[in-house]
C-alpha cells in the first residue's frame, strides 16, 4: 500500500463535532503537525471529510 502524509494546516476549532474527532482519528491533534498512514480507503474518506483543514502528500 501506498502511504500519505497528512499535515493540519487549519484548526479544528469552532467546527463539527464528527471533523473534530476524524482529525482526532487521524492523529491530528495540533496544527501544522504531520502523520504519515497507510492510503487505505477507510483512512482516504476521513481525508475527504476534512479536506479543508489538511494537505495531503504522496511518499
Amino acid at each position: 500500500m501506498a502511504k500519505v502524509k497528512i499535515t493540519l494546516v487549519k484548526s479544528g476549532i469552532d467546527r463539527h463535532i464528527s471533523q473534530k474527532k476524524t482529525l482526532f482519528a487521524l492523529g491530528l491533534r495540533k496544527l501544522n503537525r504531520s502523520v504519515e498512514v497507510e492510503a487505505t480507503p477507510q483512512v482516504q474518506g476521513m481525508i475527504s471529510k476534512v479536506n479543508h483543514l489538511v494537505e495531503v502528500k504522496e511518499i
